[in-house]
């Protein structure tokens, strides 16, 4: 299959056919490359908070149900950041979209690492808008999605076209790569070094990740025509863009982006998507970014103890993507997230309950539960990019993305109430292990649309 080097946007003569360019294998590996690095790292930043709470609660003076409470207050902001990057992704680009979520992840790194403690409500304010904007790195994950699920529409690689969610999978592994990176350096440095120089840590490598993105990483020759049919539609050449449109076999839409996916074709995939996203971060919030409180606080685990447990259940959960995104291909990414998610809760109840009474089966049941909690976003992002247009594709997965903050926030609150009512034991289970289950239990109501309005022109 031969496409010239270079996307043709040029007027097309009457009833011209035209192909997009092929990504080649070497361009391919690239961006899944700086995909996976550019996740791992926005996670690593994003996970350090959970992962560095009790010692950060014990430097700020923060009570246990205060520690979840400015959690919460954080997830209020970052679900205002997520909720504006998607339509500025649709409109910058894949490559420019990379780069600014992993650069804000490098300057909210940074910027924790110096917040002082001693200001009581002031340093408590800060650190909550510091860290609202930890929402761009969040984000991330929807540019992946949305960048890689082009990428392999068009690549030259045989094998990744034929099984897109499974080398998909190796990328949004990122999120154990990136919690265990948390766990792991601050295993080994917290009590040297402190929890200040491990954000430190994690702004280093963003920073270098977001120079090999502009330097190495090429746009997707999708975006490029949607870009093109956007400019002369605002040029106010509408029959040009709808000639160029057709010449690629895909039809142009003109509506916004953030108002596309309430559209009827789109409206049932947005609403069933986001209240799967909201209860499933019950379980996310819980047993993943606190996991680190949740055993300490509910299974008696030493915090030291409890961090290299972490590192052996996140290298676990990595194998869960892969796995995922294999099953996914071959029974359908549904039909694996769906199964993936209602496992997980009921392992994760195993673990809250006296049949786990030793640290075997602490590790065991809690690698089970989070295999399958977060190994299915390995399938549901690629699912949900194959269920939006081009045109709003990353507002779409933006815009869901960024319900897991509501979730969190409707969780933690929840978790917090629970706690100081019942501990943190009765907390994780009736909110993180139901939460998980619940969300296995809406994905039944999720629909693909029909491939013709997707805007994916043959290649």
């Amino acid at each position: 299959m031969k496409a010239p080097a270079l996307i043709d946007l040029s007027t097309p003569t009457a009833d011209e056919k035209r192909a997009l360019p092929i990504f080649s294998k070497k361009n391919t590996n690239t961006a899944m490359i700086l995909a996976l690095l550019a996740w791992t790292i926005a996670v690593f930043d994003y996970g350090l908070f959970g992962t560095l709470l009790p010692a950060m609660q014990e430097e700020f003076g923060w009570t246990e149900t205060e520690a979840y409470a400015i959690n919460t207050w954080i997830a209020v902001g970052t679900a205002i950041v997520c909720f504006g990057i998607g339509p500025v992704i649709d409109r910058l680009g894949r490559r420019k979209g990379m780069m600014l979520t992993v650069g804000g992840t490098a300057v909210v790194s940074a910027l924790t690492s110096v917040i002082p403690a001693g200001l009581g409500f002031i340093s408590n304010a800060m650190l909550v808008v510091v860290r609202s904007f930890g929402g761009l790195g969040f984000s991330e994950q929807a540019v992946n999605a949305t960048y890689m699920n082009e990428v392999f529409q068009v690549t030259e690689d045989e094998k990744k076209r034929k099984r897109p969610g499974f080398y998909y999978s190796f990328v949004q592994g990122g999120w154990p790569l990136g919690f265990l990176l948390a766990a792991a350096l601050a295993f080994a440095f917290l009590p040297a070094l402190g929890w200040r120089a491990l954000y430190i840590m994690a702004a280093i490598p963003a920073a270098v990740i977001v120079y090999l993105i502009a330097k190495k990483l090429k746009e997707t020759p999708q975006f490029e025509l949607h870009e093109k049919l956007t400019q002369l539609e605002k040029s106010g050449d509408v029959d040009e863009a709808h000639a160029l449109a057709g010449s690629f076999g895909v039809q142009h839409s003109s509506t916004a982006p953030l108002k596309r996916i309430w559209e009827p074709q789109l409206r049932r995939n947005t609403i069933v998507f986001s209240l799967a996203w909201i209860v499933n971060f019950f379980g996310i919030m819980v047993f993943s970014i606190l996991g680190s409180s949740v055993l300490v606080n509910s299974r008696g685990v030493e915090l030291s103890d409890a961090f290299w447990m972490l590192i052996v259940i996140n290298a676990l959960a990595y194998f869960g993507y892969v796995f995922h995104g294999w099953f996914g291909d071959v029974i359908g990414r549904k039909k694996t997230i769906i199964i993936g998610w209602i496992i997980s809760g009921i392992s994760f109840s195993v673990m809250l309950s006296p049949i786990a009474s030793t640290p075997f089966l602490i590790i065991l049941t809690y690698g089970v539960g989070l295999f399958f909690l977060v190994g299915p976003y390995a399938a549901i992002q690629y699912f949900m990019a194959e269920c939006y247009p081009v045109s709003c594709r990353a507002t779409g997965l933006a815009f869901i993305g960024a319900m897991s903050q509501p979730g969190i926030i409707l969780g933690g609150a929840l978790f917090t109430v629970v706690t100081a009512a019942a501990g943190t034991t009765a907390a994780a289970l009736w909110v993180g292990a139901l939460g998980t289950l619940v969300s296995g239990l809406l994905m039944m109501m999720a629909k693909p649309i029909p491939k013709e309005l997707l805007e994916d022109p043959s290649v």
